[in-house]
């Protein structure tokens, strides 16, 4: 098992990254539904909470179905950090997670997300600040460094675990990076591997298969794997790494069937969560992915994404369904 205060995760952990404009509830309802071990809601400015901004207070909202799950913070300022935290731990989240990892300019100009790995004291005091105002266990996500010449990682990792976070995660680039190029899990496995680190360290950065999170975790250690980008519109990664990891086989795809449904389940919970207008604009981004790869998918998603009503999506998708695609050779 992997405990992160007293949230008990089964051995090598499948997480949820937190992504912004996807892993919202609807989105973590699928995810959840393929087997995702932990999950995160998007990142929620402090700023907004504060101005009790309609966007930040609904990305608050938490349901029984995605235990356990976080709530991710970002901000600047450290008094700010901690007045939202105990506000954060009022919607009845299992843990608070902080963001020093978020690498757009719109953040990180701000002083916020990864800008934090260039003032370390402000960090750690930040970190106080939120580990004070709740009893939940508080947990970190962030970058090895700004820049190529400056990975502090490590010394992040010793002195967030010193004043009480309850476990880490570890994004393979540096902030200037971006996305770009290949995550560099080197430093992580460092930190596994420091006799002083007693909480979980969790990877993250190109977990885009079965084989290469049983690769990563066999050659870095690590206690668990964060899974982002790759989950878009393909839920069943996580129940295909577990899978994987637990018995060295692969399962087969998805079939038409499945991703209709799964598809389908995913904008119900859209529909639900958002009302119908929003929820019919929000899930353009995501049919794309769904049906990537099948004859017609193009097609269906011009389709898709022109439905302006529930019913004339729900009869795509029945159509889809019908329609015998294979994949595309």
């Amino acid at each position: 098992m992997v405990n992160i205060g007293n949230i008990q995760l089964p051995d090598f952990p499948i997480l949820l990254a937190p992504m912004e404009d996807v892993s919202d509830p609807p989105f973590r309802a699928v995810c959840k539904a393929n087997g995702a071990d932990l999950m995160y809601t998007e990142f929620i400015s402090s700023e907004g909470l504060i101005r009790a901004a309609a966007k930040s207070r609904k990305k608050l909202d938490v349901f029984d179905y995605e235990r356990p799950i976080g709530i991710q913070l970002f901000g600047s300022d450290v008094a700010t950090m901690g007045e939202c935290a105990a506000i954060s731990t009022e919607a009845g989240p299992d843990l608070i997670d902080i963001n020093y990892g978020c690498p757009v300019k719109q953040v990180a100009c701000r002083g916020a997300g990864a800008a934090l790995l260039r003032d370390i004291p402000k960090m750690v005091e930040m970190t106080a600040a939120v580990i004070k105002n709740t009893h939940l266990p508080v947990t970190v996500k962030t970058r090895l460094g700004w820049d190529e010449g400056s990975k502090n990682v490590e010394d992040v990792a010793e002195r967030l675990q010193d004043i009480g976070i309850a476990a880490l995660t570890v994004h393979g680039r540096t902030r200037v990076q971006l996305y770009k190029g290949e995550a560099d899990w080197r430093l992580i496995a460092k930190i596994k591997d420091n006799p002083r680190i007693r909480i979980p360290i969790f990877g993250n950065g190109d977990i885009t298969s079965p084989e290469k999170a049983l690769e990563y975790k066999n050659r870095y250690g690590v206690d668990g794997v964060m899974v982002g980008r790759a989950s878009i519109g393909y839920p069943w990664i996580f129940r295909e790494i577990k899978h994987y990891v637990a018995t060295g086989e692969l399962l087969l795809p998805p079939t038409l069937d499945e991703r209709v449904a799964m598809c389908r389940m995913h904008f119900d919970k859209s529909i639900e969560w958002k009302g119908p207008r929003v929820g019919i604009f929000e899930m353009r981004r995501h049919y794309a992915h769904y049906f990537r790869g099948l004859e017609g998918a193009k097609a269906w998603r011009t389709r898709l994404v022109d439905a302006e009503t529930p019913d004339v999506v729900l009869e795509i998708l029945q159509e889809i369904a019908s329609s015998e695609a294979v994949p595309v050779s």
